[in-house]
């Protein structure tokens, strides 16, 4: 899958693959069409992130959270 390219699936993909890092509890309350794709960059560089690392504190986890719903349309 070529990340790069500002597609709906890229997007449902990553934001899938976000919520299940972070084993979010309230899953229904992010849903891929909620992101707008002229933010494609910046969901593909949390993405690329929140992929990185392993292991998530409670505020590294607060803030990815934060940051999605920044993105959100």
């Amino acid at each position: 899958m070529d990340l790069t390219q500002n597609t709906v699936e890229n997007i449902e993909y990553m934001i899938t693959a976000i919520k299940d890092k972070l084993k979010v509890v309230n899953a229904g309350a992010i849903k891929p069409e909620h992101f707008n794709e002229e933010m494609y960059e910046d969901l593909h560089d949390l993405y690329l992130m929140v992929e990185k690392k392993e292991r998530f504190s409670p505020s590294e986890m607060t803030a990815i959270i934060e940051e999605l719903g920044a993105l959100r349309k």
